[in-house]
């Protein structure tokens, strides 16, 4: 087992855990590395510019095995009981400053609470460079949707939800803390985690990082952003694939069979 019981207790109490996964030096070195050339111009011309890449899984195969690693796999398995898969992976070469929200209105499953977030260090993560900022105990409050803080769902709604949230927090006397942890150490975090991305204090420090979302075997996945409460919005996730993508040729063939088959149930699904 990767996890101890007692860590265990520790997310289930707190939402979170920080633990090592065993990555080699080496290897974290060489990610960031191969990473760096795919952030926009802007930023390489200016490192106070913000910047992200998602699922750049599909093109730097590190960030893949990163997204698959078996030790992070495996933890979360111990802490949630069923199998996990990632779909969506973020890198970041400086601290994000968003604002506190908690993933359950961005990503969520049926049943509720099969979805976590890991964010690997690429390097020691301070106080100075932005690091995380989350809020112990808050997974344990309902989760909010859009139209429990009277608002309608659709993106073009979420500062109204972030200014929501914010008077969420000072409502229920909720405490933050920073994820200041060291190069190769991973944070997992409870779907219903509040969170959000500290302030830094020089703007020219990087903050190299990795983000990881994943949903949990046997669940439904929909997107609460563009749900109401009676019609949630299905998703059919894209998987990190667990061998090296490769781009789907346009061969002009005809589908081949297992191809044929997915469309078909995924066709029951949305009739079902």
């Amino acid at each position: 087992m990767v996890l101890a019981q007692e860590q265990i207790a520790q997310f289930h109490e707190q939402g979170f855990l920080v633990f090592d996964p065993g990555l080699d030096e080496a290897f974290v070195d060489d990610l960031k590395e191969k990473v760096f050339v795919h952030y926009d111009p802007a930023f390489q011309a200016n490192p106070t510019f913000p910047t992200r890449l998602q699922d750049l899984w599909k093109r730097v195969d590190e960030v893949r095995q990163l997204a698959v690693h078996d030790n992070v796999l495996q933890a979360l398995e111990q802490l949630l009981g069923r199998r996990a898969r990632p779909f969506q992976t973020l890198n970041f070469p400086t601290g994000t400053r968003q604002a506190a929200h908690s993933d359950t209105i961005h990503f969520n499953s049926l049943p509720h609470g099969y979805m976590a977030g890991v964010w690997v260090a690429l390097e020691d993560i301070t106080p100075d460079n932005g690091p995380l900022i989350y809020y112990p105990g808050s997974h344990k409050l309902p989760e909010m949707s859009m139209q429990d803080f009277g608002l309608e769902p659709g993106y073009e709604h979420y500062r109204e939800y972030e200014e929501m949230m914010r008077e969420h927090i000072e409502l229920n006397g909720l405490k933050p803390q920073l994820g200041t942890i060291r190069k190769g150490e991973a944070l997992i975090w409870h779907a219903n985690l509040i969170h959000g991305g500290a302030p830094q204090t020089d703007p020219t420090l990087s903050r190299h990082s990795q983000v990881t979302h994943y949903y949990f075997a046997d669940c439904q996945y929909y997107i609460p952003m563009r749900s109401t409460a009676d019609k949630p919005h299905i998703r059919e996730p894209e998987w990190v694939t667990f061998e090296p993508y490769v781009e789907p040729a346009e061969s002009g063939l005809p589908p081949t069979p297992s191809l044929l088959r997915r469309v078909v149930n995924k066709l029951r699904r949305s009739i079902g």
